[in-house]
C-alpha cells in the first residue's frame, strides 16, 4: 500500500535561516505519526508546506505514491489535507457553527443556512465523538471546546490527513486525556494524522512512528514503543537532558509577597478571585496548581496590576502595593512571565531590541538623556539571545516572525534578568521544548538558591511537583487547599483541583 505521505528532499529557507534542510518524510495511511523537536527545528515549516500554507524552494510531496503541487491552502483542503494550528483561528463572535461553516456555508437564498449548519456540526459531532454546541459563542467556551471546533471545522471539509500542530499546548490535563481519546477515534475512522510536538511523554502516549528533526534536518524516524525518552530526549537534542528537576534543600527567607483577602472579577464581571490569601517567602518557590479557568489568570492580572481589586491587599516586603499601576510594581521589585505571551509579553510588530526594552525604557543604562540609547539595548538583546537560546536571525526582526516557544523564551529572557524580589511565572514553560524547559527550571531554581520568592502557575502538575517547596490548589476562584510539596501526589492535587 502506498504511503499516505511522502515528503522528498523538502528545502525551505527565509532570509538568514535554513529552515528545511532536505528533509524527506514518509507517513503510511492510518497512523499517528509523531513529529518531534525543539522550537526552530523546521516542524511547522515542514506542515505549512504539506498544508499549503507555503511552497518549497526545492523537493517534491507525493500523496497515495502521486506527486502534487500545492499553490495555496485551498489546494491542500482540495486533496484531503487539513491543518489545526497551534494559535487557533477562530471569530470570537462567531457561534460554533458559523465557524466551522465558514469559507463553505450552506445557503437558503442568500442567507446562511443555519439550520443545515446545526445539522452538520452535530453528526459531525456524533460521528467523531467531538462534543460541542452548534449555538454556543466561541469567546464563551473551554479552550478545550474551541480545539475540538477547530477539528471538526477540517473534518468539515473531508479531510482525511490531519497535521496537529502542539494541539495540548493550552489544554488541561484532564482535556489533554479527552483528546487522546479523539485522536484514538480519528485513526479508527481511517484518518491519518500528523502529530508535532516537543513533549515526550505525549509521543509515547498516543504516536505510532515518529520522525525527530534537530536544525531543520531528519534525525531518524523510529517505531515508538522501541524509543525510550532518554533516546529521542538525546535525539531531539543532541546530548543527555535531564528529565526531572534537581534542587537542594533551602531554607526560606522573610514574606516578600503578600496576599491578604483578595477579592476580583472576571471580563464579564463575575467574581473570579474569592477571598484569596497566601505568602511566598524569599528563597521560596509557590506553586497554584488548578484546572484552566478557576481564576489563576485573574489572580496574576491583579497581582500585576492588570487587573483591578475589588478588596484586599497586597505586599511587596512591607510596601502595600495594592494601587500602584504596573510600571510601579516593576520597578519596586516585580517580574512577571504572563500566561498570555502574544496579548501579555509581547508587541508583536516590534522588533526584539523593542520587545526586550519593555519595562526597561527609563532605566539605566539604556536612557540617555531624553534618548533610548540603543546601542546598549542591541548589545542587551544579543547577549539575553544568546544566553536563552533564541532561534532568530537576528534582533531586528519582529517578535511575530519568531515561533511560538522562541517568543516564550523571550519574555523568559528579559523578566528573568530584571532581579526582581519577585517573580510571577505563569505557565513559563508553555511551548517550550525539553532542552528550553530543562534550562527555565534551572533558572527557577537558580532564583531560589539566590533567595527571590516565586510564584509558579503551570497546568503541567509534574512542573509543580517538581519544582515547588508549597502548592496551594485553587478551585472556582478560592484556594481550597495547600500542603507540602513532599507530601503532594498527583491523585491528592487531582482531587482537590476538580473540588473534592
Amino acid at each position: 500500500m502506498k504511503p499516505a505521505v511522502e515528503m522528498r528532499n523538502i528545502v525551505k529557507q527565509f532570509p538568514g535561516v535554513l529552515a528545511n534542510d532536505h528533509i524527506s518524510l514518509t507517513v503510511e495511511k492510518g497512523e499517528i505519526h509523531g513529529l518531534l523537536g525543539e522550537n526552530g527545528a523546521g516542524k511547522t515549516t515542514l506542515m505549512s508546506i504539506l498544508s499549503g500554507m507555503s511552497v518549497p524552494d526545492e523537493g517534491e510531496i507525493l500523496l497515495n505514491g502521486t506527486p502534487i503541487q500545492f499553490g495555496n491552502c485551498e489546494d491542500a483542503i482540495k486533496q484531503g489535507i487539513g491543518m489545526v494550528h497551534q494559535h487557533f483561528m477562530l471569530v470570537p463572535v462567531f457561534t460554533v457553527a458559523e465557524n466551522i461553516v465558514l469559507g463553505n456555508e450552506p445557503h437558503k437564498g442568500l442567507q446562511l443556512d443555519i439550520d443545515q449548519a446545526r445539522t452538520m456540526v452535530n453528526r459531525l459531532s456524533s460521528h467523531y465523538g467531538l462534543k460541542v454546541d452548534p449555538d454556543s459563542v466561541i469567546r464563551d467556551i473551554s479552550v478545550g471546546s474551541q480545539q475540538r471546533v477547530e477539528i471538526l471545522k477540517v473534518l468539515s471539509r473531508d479531510a482525511k490527513i490531519i497535521i496537529l500542530d502542539e494541539p495540548t499546548a493550552v489544554l488541561t490535563p484532564q482535556e489533554v486525556e479527552e483528546f487522546y481519546i479523539v485522536m484514538r477515534a480519528l485513526r479508527e475512522a481511517g484518518n491519518t494524522i500528523i502529530f508535532i510536538t516537543h513533549k515526550l511523554q505525549e509521543i509515547q502516549e498516543i504516536t505510532d512512528r515518529t520522525t525527530v528533526l534537530r536544525d531543520g534536518k531528519v534525525v531518524g524516524t523510529v517505531n515508538t514503543k522501541d524509543a525510550d525518552n532518554e533516546r529521542l530526549a538525546r535525539m531531539m537534542v543532541g546530548r543527555d537532558v535531564v528529565l526531572h528537576v534537581k534542587k537542594e534543600e533551602h531554607q526560606a527567607g522573610k514574606v516578600e509577597l503578600r496576599v491578604e483577602n483578595l477579592f476580583a472579577k472576571d471580563a464579564r464581571g463575575l467574581p473570579a478571585v474569592k477571598d484569596i490569601s497566601f505568602e511566598v517567602r524569599a528563597g521560596e518557590v509557590v506553586g497554584i496548581a488548578g484546572v484552566a479557568g478557576n481564576g489563576q489568570n485573574e489572580l496574576v492580572e491583579v497581582i500585576t496590576g492588570l487587573r483591578k481589586q475589588e478588596s484586599g491587599k497586597i505586599y511587596l516586603g512591607d510596601r502595600d502595593i495594592s494601587k500602584m499601576t504596573t510600571r510601579e510594581r516593576i520597578y519596586a521589585g516585580l517580574a512577571h512571565v504572563p500566561q498570555d505571551r502574544q496579548r501579555r509579553g509581547l508587541v508583536m510588530d516590534f522588533t526584539l531590541v523593542d520587545n526586550f526594552l519593555l519595562g526597561y525604557e527609563d532605566s539605566p543604562p539604556f536612557i540617555e538623556g531624553p534618548m533610548i540609547n540603543y546601542r546598549e539595548a542591541e548589545r542587551f538583546s544579543e547577549r539575553s539571545i544568546e544566553m536563552f537560546d533564541v532561534r532568530t536571525p537576528g534582533a531586528h526582526v519582529t517578535a511575530r516572525t519568531l515561533s511560538g516557544g522562541n517568543q516564550q523564551k523571550m519574555i523568559v529572557a528579559r523578566e528573568f534578568q530584571r532581579n526582581p524580589t519577585v517573580l510571577i511565572a505563569a505557565q513559563p514553560t508553555r511551548g517550550l521544548d525539553i532542552a528550553a524547559t530543562e534550562f527555565v527550571h534551572e533558572e527557577l531554581i537558580e532564583l531560589r538558591a539566590q533567595d527571590k520568592a516565586v510564584l509558579l502557575i503551570s497546568m503541567e502538575l509534574t512542573e509543580i511537583l517538581d519544582l515547588s517547596d508549597r502548592i496551594l490548589v485553587i478551585y472556582e476562584g478560592e484556594i481550597v487547599g495547600s500542603m507540602k510539596a513532599n507530601e503532594a501526589t498527583p491523585e491528592k492535587l487531582g482531587l482537590l483541583m476538580a473540588g473534592g
